[in-house]
């Protein structure tokens, strides 16, 4: 009974105002050619972002079956993706350029070819990911602290907005003081709904997951808990076709590596 208690209050622990719960552990790992902003999966394949290309792989051995580059010079930065039946949403923006702009890019998952584009104009942030849940949209506008100089804003402004699915904003929220401390000078770069009704979210660097979820009360999300991870920050992505775990593809840029990992 002692040993209990003292394993539980250790997977609860609060160093401060972080708390720490699970840990990831790694599963398999593949190396496409080219991994740089993020990854995006479906019940098959798993999709590899870069910041104007994109490549759609087997889940079981890593193989590149289908290929996308933009040959228009127009796609800048492209941050992260989701996949909502069989088309691939893309959120993108024109980071580091000033005033910041944002659109959502959407491709065929059977094709990779583009097939639509949503633009958010010139908007209070660069839209780093974006989901849909509950009938809604759901879109982090980032802001970064070693950029305030350019606009007068830090990485305390970047919010999360709610749309409704034919982009009318609806709410917005501000990001918790210890999860900003810990984006810092960054802001988040992934996010998705898990399964249980709580937001996961990643930085640009640290290797941790950061689990949020919507106020009873106030304009601020709430926060629940930080899960260390092997994945850098950057995109992410939740196996949603497994419905019994929780089971996360992210990345590794600088070696380029997609890591799959359970959440235990």
């Amino acid at each position: 009974m002692r040993f209990l208690l003292v394993t539980t209050i250790l997977a609860g622990l609060t160093f401060g105002k972080v708390s720490y719960g699970q840990k990831a552990k790694e599963l398999r790992r593949f190396q496409p050619q080219e991994v740089k902003q993020g990854v995006a999966v479906d019940e098959s394949y798993f999709y590899v972002i870069n910041n104007h290309s994109l490549t759609k792989h087997t889940k079981s051995d890593g193989k590149q079956v289908a290929a996308w580059n933009d040959t228009t010079g127009l796609l800048k930065h492209m941050n992260s993706g989701v996949v909502l039946g069989k088309k691939l949403y893309c959120t993108h923006s024109n980071y580091p350029d000033v005033p910041m702009a944002s659109s959502i890019e959407i491709f065929d998952t059977g094709t990779l070819k583009h097939i639509g584009s949503h633009s958010f104009g010139l908007f209070p942030g660069s839209a780093t990911w974006a989901d849909f849940y509950q009938g809604h949209w759901w879109v982090c506008f980032a802001n970064y602290s070693d950029k305030a100089s350019a606009e007068g804003r830090d990485n305390r402004w970047t919010t999360l907005v709610k749309f409704t699915e034919s982009w009318q904003q609806v709410e917005a929220w501000s990001f918790p003081a210890n999860v900003l401390q810990a984006f810092s000078p960054k802001s988040s770069s992934g996010g998705t709904w898990g399964n249980d009704g709580l937001i996961y979210c990643t930085g640009h660097d640290k290797p941790e997951l950061y689990v949020l979820k919507l106020p009873e009360r106030g304009h601020t999300l709430h926060y629940v808990k930080t899960i260390p991870t092997i994945s850098e920050g950057q995109a992410f992505a939740i196996d949603r076709s497994v419905k019994s775990k929780l089971i996360l593809y992210g990345i590794t840029r600088n070696d380029n590596y997609v890591v799959v990992s359970e959440i235990d």
